[in-house]
């Protein structure tokens, strides 16, 4: 069989997505799970983007071991000055260098010509492979360039020194057939191809993403780009859980493999969900919470008969075990540290307390606490800054009858210390709450989107409330998660409000530095 790299880019590409907005803690907790399900390289993201991204991918970079971290960059130097900052501490410094080559793109965005695109690209390969031992070359919308201007750009960019090139359908807008003829005329016509890699980078906007990846493989691709959960800006990019259990189910028809330790698809797909706030469709591929259910009789019938008669990919291939330890409230630290970690959560004492605090809270709320549970609990105290100034949730209450208008009364905690308490109204209890935290914030808060869902089954299963605001103009998204659906929104509203102030302190912080 022979191997595949994946090249994941959630942190980056996936993070491109509307609405999502991951901080560093929350990037560096999805780039360390990216290294337990056993990615090859991880673009952790696009350094000279910002000061925060910058941050997040050194810390990833100077963070994980197992694996080659790259970041993004544009064709100048300054892009690649930066971007060797970022991830000069990694265990493979890598740079993933790009520029358009359709004829729309050079003539419309780069306003170049096909040779000046051409020097422009040697140039700057050249100066990055001075830095890094690994250069990869994307041709930006590959898919709508002049295949014979692809061949020659490519022979000169390798040999500047790209080991890596990615031909990118930038839009989704090609097909299988037409991305394996792409991938076997490049193979056929760059006469240095055996020095490179060839990898495919596929968009979903006709719903193909995943179909062109396998293709590109059939016809010499040895590196597949995508996100888990299949995230990205439009419809998203192709879905990489999908691409690794499809090599594996249908080893007969590929002979092909990645190094992915398929029992870490879902919790690798969980924890993106939670922390991007990007709910899974039930019916989705591998990881919907539908993949493994059978309604039908008919279906169920067969299912119990013979697995295989409609069950293609089983639970516990890609990390759904149906023989779960239940913890409860009898149950002690030690058994609820060895399940953090079997969840993947290395917490240090401090941080470890905290969530057995909030475990031992909710067993007198519910009578037995599932594995998505502390996945909730383990999530947000991982991923929070302790030690941030903030707003924090007191107390509340809410009035609420048919005929009543609903009131809702809260004491809250500013960041200085001060404890405050202000009562107001809405057309509902939601309203009410947001209403009043409006008030006892010192900022212009706006709500551009409210999403809420159910962490696990039944009655008393927890609530979950993903937002979008605008805090004084600046977008921000938060979550918020507890047994009270109205309790969860509060959470979520000031959990995206102290989001911001936390940016606003780190970047005031740097601006002194510099």
């Amino acid at each position: 069989m022979a191997h595949v790299n994946v090249f994941d880019t959630t942190l980056r590409d996936g993070e491109q997505s509307a609405g999502v907005n991951l901080n560093r803690l929350e990037k560096v907790e999805i780039a360390k799970q990216l290294e337990r399900l056993g990615v090859d390289i991880m673009e952790a993201g696009f350094p000279a983007s910002s000061q925060a991204d910058f941050d997040a991918v050194k810390e990833i970079a100077d963070t994980v071991r197992g694996c080659s971290v790259t970041g993004l960059a544009r064709a100048n130097k300054r892009d690649i000055d930066i971007a060797w900052e970022a991830l000069k501490g990694g265990a493979e410094p890598r740079l993933h260098i790009f520029i358009a080559t359709s004829p729309i793109h050079m003539t419309h965005k780069l306003k170049k010509s096909p040779d000046e695109v051409v020097e422009k690209a040697v140039e700057m390969v050249a100066y990055a492979k001075e830095k890094f031992p690994h250069v990869q070359f994307s041709a930006e919308d590959a898919l709508r360039s002049d295949q014979e201007f692809l061949v020659h750009i490519i022979e000169k960019v390798i040999d500047a020194g790209a080991s890596v090139i990615n031909l990118p359908d930038t839009v989704g807008f090609t097909t299988p057939d037409e991305i394996g003829r792409l991938f076997r005329y490049v193979r056929e016509n760059v006469p240095n191809i055996d020095q490179a890699i060839l990898s495919t980078h596929n968009h979903d906007d006709l719903g193909m993403a995943v179909s062109n990846s396998l293709a590109a493989i059939e016809n010499g691709a040895g590196q597949i780009e995508g996100t888990i959960n299949g995230i990205g800006e439009r419809a998203g990019n192709a879905a990489l859980e999908e691409i690794a259990v499809a090599l594996e189910i249908r080893k007969d028809r590929f002979e092909y493999e990645t190094g992915l330790v398929l029992k870490e698809i879902k919790r690798t797909s969980d924890l993106v969900s939670r922390l991007t706030g990007m709910q899974v469709p039930g019916n989705k591929a591998v990881v919907g919470r539908n993949a493994f259910a059978h309604e039908s009789g008919i279906h169920q019938d067969g299912i119990l008969k013979e697995s295989t008669t409609y069950e293609i990919i089983t639970p516990e291939m890609v990390g759904i075990d149906s023989n779960r330890m239940v913890l409860g409230k009898h149950s002690g630290r030690h058994a609820f540290k060895q399940k953090s970690e079997e969840l993947g959560f290395f917490l240090n004492e401090e941080r470890l307390k905290e969530a057995f605090d909030s475990f031992k809270a909710l067993t007198g709320k519910k009578k037995e606490v599932t594995d998505d549970d502390l996945f909730a609990i383990l999530t947000d105290t991982q991923t929070e800054n302790q030690d941030q100034a903030k707003y924090e949730l007191k107390a509340f209450q809410v009035q609420y009858g048919s005929i009543n208008r609903p009131t809702a009364t809260i004491l809250l905690t500013r960041p200085d210390g001060e404890e405050v308490e202000k009562a107001n109204t809405g057309e509902g209890s939601v309203e009410a709450i947001y209403n009043t935290l409006d008030d006892l914030i010192e900022a212009d808060v706006h709500l551009q989107d409210y999403q809420l869902s159910s962490i696990g089954k039944g009655r008393d299963a927890l609530a979950e409330v993903h937002v979008q605001l605008t805090v004084d103009g600046v977008k921000a998204s938060g979550r918020g998660s507890a047994q009270d659906v109205l309790e969860a929104s509060a959470h979520a509203f000031l959990n995206a409000v102290n989001r911001t102030l936390y940016r606003r302190t780190q970047e005031a912080y740097q601006k002194v530095q510099v």
